[in-house]
């Protein structure tokens, strides 16, 4: 008699229980639907990368005094230094330098070592290619300074911050002229 007592009072307990979590999951829901959508239309508009993002290394081809601590410190040995040692003056010459961005694991540790700063990690991160062998960046390629996204007129910029967002997902302008929305995105 006790035994079926317990039982009812154990899947009582277990029916509130179970209620409990489905209402914490529907207050969940409810709070979402009080939130502005976060979809962003890529091409057209981007998210500013935080301060501290790894992209792209720059290099600067003066500052660099060939000492190869780049690749002593990368875990996969990728920056390829081509040197000449100059016997009269002792001293070693950078002929070409080179980083495989299709292998680099953007790690920062040959930004982090570098003892002449002439490593740097940009903001850029569209690399991708059709073509694995056009991420193999020279020290031309490798000297060039991305556009900043927030230079580049022809995109506009969201905050990282989607609470902050001033203007309603719906009222947004579209960056082609006379072209709206695809509507999956619209509310």
């Amino acid at each position: 008699m006790f035994s079926i007592i317990t039982e009812l009072q154990n899947y009582g307990n277990r029916a509130v229980q179970s209620a409990r979590y489905i209402g914490q999951g529907f207050a969940i829901t409810l709070d979402h639907l009080n939130r502005s959508p976060i979809t962003i239309q890529y091409p057209y508009e981007k998210l500013l990368p935080s301060e501290r993002f790894r992209g792209r290394i720059h290099f600067e081809f003066d500052k660099c005094i060939a000492c190869e601590v780049c690749v002593r410190v990368c875990p996969i040995n990728l920056p390829v230094v081509d040197r000449k040692l100059t016997r009269s003056i002792k001293k070693k010459r950078l002929e070409n330098y080179s980083i495989d961005f299709g292998v680099c694991i953007f790690c920062g540790n040959c930004v982090e070592y570098c003892p002449t700063n002439c490593l740097s990690m940009t903001e850029e991160y569209e690399l991708s290619t059709y073509d694995r062998h056009e991420l193999n960046y020279d020290q031309v390629a490798l000297g060039r300074l991305p556009l900043s996204i927030q230079q580049d007129s022809a995109i506009q910029i969201i905050s990282t911050n989607y609470k902050k967002m001033e203007e309603p997902f719906d009222s947004r302008i579209s960056i082609i002229p006379n072209k709206p929305l695809p509507l999956h995105t619209m509310n």
